[in-house]
């Protein structure tokens, strides 16, 4: 029982960029399972595409990611030939399908040369057939950025720039491992600005090793000068059980439940003080970017890449470890390499394992993204009510009580000043967390 603000705040809950989430996945969902949901997408429905590169050149330790650290660049190019022919396979599958966004994501994607940035662009350009405003959005580590890469992605069509800051402050930097000076970030954000692509984004984490309140308004302060369109501003979650490396972090530096919160509730501020529209629980963006159009007219979605307004009602995902999320259900890549190679070679998608979409599933995914997105949920809206959820509602009544939730007929609303806590109250519908063996992030 949970009768205390830390205790709320200190419960591992999912982060809910899917529903159920990826340890209820099984290998019952197989390559089979794909072709058969991909056949029967319904005649063309839009399609969001996601690809994966998993590797780097040097492990930040705070890195929750699926990716591999590499000191030479042929295990990177022996991964895009086969990554190559995943793209030739899956194209003929979804023919007829307009993709609207494509994204990026890593690992690094900018440690690709040039020249396979172009390469790889080509490929899916000639497989898939894109709508002619598709965003292009792609992760940038502005470590080292050379201006070829910008150039590459620019004559690509990259229209969307998704930054990791993290923080400035140079003693954080040391302690994550990764040590990026303000300057440096600010001559790639220029260079991008230069070569034509307007929309940026800058992630910044809190919950960092010595991380203070003075050093996130600061790093806040310095990112407000790249004049982003968005901001995200994620809490660091620290599982060095799943991810070893996580260990070279000093658990006496991390800041406790309350410190969280208070620097949660700083970003929170000072973003919306410089203009920025709230977005679910950890976005931000300037009011004209569509992200915020979204969020005012209800059409704003989550996905593996956060809060979205992407409305592709499918997501395909290309490359090791990738996630699908088909309306049928998710399906995920092989996250071994190796494996994930044989499958392609073979001809074959390279399926690791899913899950099927019952019909509670479906239900429970509605409520839990219309609170995650919205801070609000009208359970009329799915011809429900209160009443038909007696253990939910008496698993709330300690948000109730902490005013973490107010329940006003059958519609649920977190109020703004509670926002931290919407992954708590999202997860009293999540009807697979009781049985889990996963280890989830602290709730803020």
């Amino acid at each position: 029982m949970m009768n205390t603000r830390v205790d709320l705040f200190s419960a591992r809950v999912p982060r809910y960029t899917s529903y159920p989430t990826a340890p209820h996945f099984h290998p019952g969902v197989t390559s089979a399972t794909m072709r058969e949901w991909l056949a029967n997408l319904p005649e063309g429905l839009p399609l969001s595409l996601y690809l994966h590169i998993p590797f780097c050149d040097t492990l930040c330790w705070f890195c929750g990611c699926h990716t591999t650290v590499v000191n030479r660049y042929s295990p990177v190019q022996s991964y895009l030939q086969n990554l190559l022919a995943e793209i030739a396979t899956m194209g003929p599958l979804v023919k007829g399908h307009k993709v609207t966004h494509l994204h990026w994501g890593g690992g690094s994607p900018t440690m690709l040369a040039p020249d396979d940035v172009r390469k790889v662009k080509k490929a899916l350009d000639e497989a898939f057939d894109f709508a002619p405003d598709a965003e292009f959005a792609v992760e940038i580590d502005p470590r080292g950025m050379k201006q070829e890469m910008i150039t590459a992605l620019a004559e690509c069509g990259l229209n969307r720039a998704s930054i990791g800051v993290q923080d400035f402050d140079p003693k954080v930097q040391k302690a994550i491992n990764r040590i990026q000076p303000y300057d440096e970030t600010k001559a790639v954000v220029d260079a991008l600005r230069a070569a034509g692509v307007a929309s940026l984004n800058i992630d910044l984490i809190y919950g960092l090793p010595h991380q203070t309140n003075a050093n996130v308004a600061r790093t806040i302060e310095l990112a407000l000068t790249l004049k982003p369109q968005r901001f995200a501003v994620f809490g660091y979650a620290h599982v060095p059980h799943f991810k070893k490396h996580m260990q070279l972090i000093p658990e006496d530096a991390l800041p406790q439940a309350e410190e969280r919160f208070e620097q949660f509730e700083l970003a929170h501020s000072l973003l919306s003080s410089a203009g920025y529209v709230a977005v679910g629980l950890d976005h931000f963006a300037v009011p004209e970017d569509s992200m915020a159009i979204a969020m005012k007219d209800g059409s704003l979605q989550r996905n593996f890449q956060g809060y979205t307004s992407d409305d592709a009602p499918a997501l395909i995902g290309l490359g090791a470890s990738s996630i699908s999320a088909l309306p049928q259900g998710y399906v995920q890549n092989k996250p071994e390499v190796p494996e994930w190679r044989k499958d392609v070679e073979a001809g074959e998608l390279p399926v690791a394992r899913g899950i099927a979409l019952s019909e509670d599933d479906k239900l429970r995914r509605g409520i839990i993204e219309k609170l995650m997105c919205f801070l609000e949920v009208d359970l009329s809206a799915f011809g429900k009510s209160t009443g038909d959820f007696p253990a939910e509602m008496e698993a709330l009544a300690p948000l109730i009580q902490e005013g973490f939730v107010v329940v006003d007929g059958a519609v649920l609303k977190v109020p703004q000043t509670a926002r931290a806590a919407v992954r708590l109250v999202a997860s009293v519908f999540d009807s697979y967390l009781a049985k889990s063996k996963a280890v989830h992030a602290v709730a803020v």
